[in-house]
């Protein structure tokens, strides 16, 4: 890709970004773009305490550092309960951000993930990246996470079908020492929210296109 972009990845929770994109966020920004990170929701209290919350946002930004991301943004939409927020106050504080940022390309959820905040979060941010008053976002694409798009129906709206791929190989360790920040959030193998689990999709995505590791991707639109 061209360097000298602005990326965004915006990601339901914290975690999210570094399952889907942290090889291309580490690769992206090693090549002199400037990456940045929208994580959309704040845990409800009622159901992760206050310490959870703080902890794992605290996790996101040790990540973040790792992988050379230029900032991270936190907005506090509640989590699991995006369905009770209005659709048109997150396309706003998205299209704030894009605007500010002057966002390139943007990086989302999965609409078919089995997590409704993602499928909330991916309608939001394509209303806030819509190709009118001046827009600067040229690319979007959707990455898949571990422990949510694989669970996804069975139904063709639904299902994951990538056609970009980044090689990551020489960014997969970066990837790796960043999600082992997420300690709150691992779990022991076979769990899909494993570092083995991780490492096998990798090594999966990059079979399939003749890399040893790579990052796939379902292009939604690219403007020239």
């Amino acid at each position: 890709m061209k360097t000298g972009k602005n990326i965004l990845i915006i990601a339901p929770h914290p975690d999210d970004e570094v399952l889907g994109c942290g090889g291309v966020m580490a690769k992206y920004a090693g090549n002199g773009n400037k990456v940045f990170v929208l994580i959309m929701t704040r845990g409800t209290p009622k159901l992760y305490g206050h310490e959870r919350i703080e902890n794992v946002r605290r996790e996101a930004k040790a990540a973040q550092r790792i992988i050379g991301v230029e900032e991270t943004r936190f907005l506090d939409f509640p989590a699991p309960e995006l369905d009770t927020v209005s659709l048109a106050e997150m396309a706003r504080a998205i299209e704030k951000i894009l605007k500010e940022l002057q966002i390139n390309i943007l990086f989302l959820p999965h609409n078919g993930d089995i997590h409704n905040d993602h499928k909330v979060v991916f309608n939001a941010a394509m209303v806030a990246a819509r190709p009118i008053n001046n827009y600067t976002v040229k690319e979007i694409y959707c990455f898949e996470t571990l422990s949510e798009t694989e669970w996804a129906h069975p139904f063709s709206n639904d299902v994951f079908i990538p056609n970009f791929f980044v090689d990551i190989s020489d960014f997969f360790q970066t990837k790796i020492e960043a999600m082992k920040c997420f300690k709150s959030q691992l779990r022991d193998y076979p769990s899909s929210r494993s570092l083995e689990a991780l490492e096998a999709l990798s090594r999966f995505r990059g079979s399939t296109v003749g890399y040893h590791y790579a990052e796939a991707f379902m292009i939604i639109r690219i403007i020239e």
